[in-house]
């Protein structure tokens, strides 16, 4: 796959949310509310991890990677596969993948990486102003 740049990782928030809930700060029901949308992006577009749910405990989460830019048109706000965010990445200008782990059991779900794919914008050329005149001069 291309280079990601400008690499986020919520590592940080997901622990600080997951102490929370496991201290009864934060209800079970507020992180675990996956929408519908979200599970079968899961389920036809996601990835397995390694990484056991921290909630329920009884499968592997899923890794489901959102694209989000303007020159994508139709395809802004879709989940991707892995080959198709390659395919992005060659044909289409920056774009911002955001990559959310859900369990298809209880339905946690949570921002754990966002980066930037695409062709990097073509450099454009300034116009020198101090070549102008003024009518006082």
């Amino acid at each position: 796959m291309r280079i990601q740049r400008q690499v986020v990782d919520y590592a940080l928030r997901r622990r600080s949310l997951l102490a929370d809930v496991y201290a009864g700060r934060v209800d079970v029901a507020e992180v675990c509310d996956a929408n519908p949308y979200l599970l079968r992006a899961a389920k036809f577009h996601g990835r397995g991890s390694e990484v056991t749910c921290p909630i329920c405990r009884k499968e592997q989460l899923t890794l489901v990677s959102w694209v989000y830019g303007d020159g994508l048109g139709p395809v802004a706000g879709s989940a991707r596969t892995p080959e198709e965010l390659v395919r992005l990445a060659e044909t289409r200008e920056e774009f911002s993948v955001h990559v959310v782990e859900v369990c298809r059991t209880c339905s946690w779900n949570h921002l754990v990486q966002s980066y930037v794919l695409g062709l990097s914008p073509a450099p454009t050329r300034r116009r020198r102003t101090s070549a102008r005149r003024t009518a006082a001069e």
